[in-house]
């Protein structure tokens, strides 16, 4: 993983610096993202510019002078403990081993580091933003009072690990464009159809783990146990 200020999360870079900026809006973000890849090469230079210079970059983000310290002193902690900013070495760690390496940066919480395995390190994780723990609250995919952190977990159970990645883009799709935070579109097609999906999954989870944890096949006249799916 280089550290190259790479438009696209999956080729490494970005997610160092996503951890402030992701508490404002998607637009604001994503604009501050690109103002800090237009002014500077990669990471190196953003942990070693001017402090104003950073602040001033990201300003479209809101909280620049809190968000742009932060940014150089998680950069500046990487490059201490590893001598330099690239976090490759991470996916040869047991997947909870790389987690908490990461959160142990100050301001990196589950989300951040979700975001940097799944992304950047294509690690099995699921990050869990505010669109998708207002929909998935919604249509009932976990409980009401369930806190956003015991989320994370909770969905990596739920879907299967080679889901994750596009369970998440299509999730945070749904909430922006019809499960909104305000007037949100609940007679839509798609959210009969995530009602359906989740009676599914509810159902599939009560015939594999409590009818028949183990079932059997009948194969060239035997019967063959296998694992639920």
């Amino acid at each position: 993983m280089g550290s190259h200020l790479a438009e696209s999360p999956t080729a490494g870079g970005r997610t160092h610096l996503d951890h402030p900026l992701q508490n404002t809006n998607d637009t604001n973000r994503d604009r501050a993202f690109e103002s800090l890849r237009r002014q500077f090469p990669n990471w190196q230079a953003v942990r070693d510019a001017d402090p104003g210079a950073i602040v001033a970059a990201i300003r479209t983000a809101g909280l620049a002078n809190q968000k742009g310290p932060r940014i150089q002193q998680v950069l500046k902690d990487i490059s201490a403990e590893r001598g330099s900013l690239d976090l490759g070495f991470l996916q040869d760690l047991p997947l909870e081993e790389a987690r908490a390496w990461l959160m142990k940066f100050k301001g990196v919480g589950p989300k951040t580091a979700a975001i940097v395995l799944l992304f950047s390190l294509s690690r099995p994780a699921f990050p869990v933003d505010t669109h998708i723990y207002r929909v998935t609250g919604r249509i009932g995919l976990r409980p009401e009072k369930m806190t956003v952190e015991e989320a994370h977990f909770l969905l990596e159970k739920i879907f299967p690990p080679e889901a994750y990645y596009a369970a998440h883009l299509n999730i945070i799709r749904l909430g922006r464009e019809i499960c909104a935070a305000r007037k949100p579109a609940c007679q839509a097609a798609l959210c009969a159809d995530f009602a359906i999906m989740q009676r599914i999954l509810r159902l599939n989870q009560v015939y594999n783990e409590i009818v028949f944890p183990i079932l059997f096949l009948k194969k060239g006249g035997e019967m063959d146990a296998v694992q639920p799916s």
